[in-house]
């Protein structure tokens, strides 16, 4: 058994673990592309448990599973594709607008942080027809880079995330979704300062399920990284309940 603590800068609501990076820490665990449920949030700060349950990889906070991570062997798909150029004018008009975002801490997306913390990847709609195409820059500041100057694995599941939030809510900003389940495979891992481009796109519905799919380019255009997301509706109070113990 090993443990694990998610620290407080990487939060997405307030005192809960960003979705898209726990399920990184957590894939971690596991060798190749994972399939990463978020059971409950992730309290932040604090030692919770990785334990070992044969086919799956399980975090826990004492009794109460928090997520659990499977191997997955998903299909790489043809990915709704930006330019770098097509991400940075997209941004420019984010989705959810700024005044009314309701995770201004968000390590990944909020216009809380300041620029030198955060990711800073609040996506716009690309200028296509069709269902909605969401893109914004990245590019991967060096503290998210580890010694081989790439960066970890954790921060482009972490890009995946929040890009996909914005995707299933383009129609409604005003309505509110948490991650329940992340999987992505990583192609390979952008160098720190390497000018990347997110692509983020609604696949479907069912209830209260929200899925989409996002992408992550290089500076060569090229796909890095993929995922499929299933978002959960929730009641708006429910992205400000803090299950921390700091």
């Amino acid at each position: 058994m090993n443990s694990l603590v998610i620290p407080a800068r990487f939060c997405g609501p307030p005192g809960m673990g960003n979705g898209g990076y726990v399920c990184g820490r957590l894939a971690a665990y596991l060798d190749g592309p994972a399939e990463v449920t978020l059971r409950r949030p992730t309290p932040l700060d604090r030692p919770l448990s990785v334990v070992d349950a044969q086919d799956r990889v399980l975090l826990m906070d004492g009794d109460s599973v928090l997520a659990e991570a499977r191997p997955a062997s998903p299909a790489v798909e043809e990915a709704q594709r930006a330019s770098r150029h097509q991400a940075v004018t997209a941004a420019g008009v984010p989705s959810i607008p700024n005044a009314r975002h309701p995770l201004p801490q968000c390590f990944v997306c909020g216009p809380g942080r300041g620029p030198a913390d955060g990711m800073h990847i609040r996506p716009g709609r690309l200028g296509i027809g069709g269902a909605p195409v969401l893109a914004a820059p990245w590019t991967p500041a060096s503290d998210l880079a580890v010694s081989d100057g790439l960066v970890a694995p954790e921060f482009v599941w972490a890009a995946l995330d929040c890009p996909g939030g914005y995707a299933v809510v383009a129609d409604d900003d005003a309505a509110a979704v948490l991650l329940g389940k992340l999987t992505a495979t990583i192609l390979r891992r952008p160098e720190a300062g390497e000018p990347c481009a997110v692509t983020a796109w609604p696949s479907g519905r069912d209830g209260r399920k929200l899925f989409a799919g996002s992408a992550v380019f290089g500076a060569n255009g090229a796909l890095i990284a993929q995922a499929w997301a299933t978002w959960i509706l929730v009641p708006p109070e429910a992205l400000q309940a803090s299950p921390s113990a700091t």
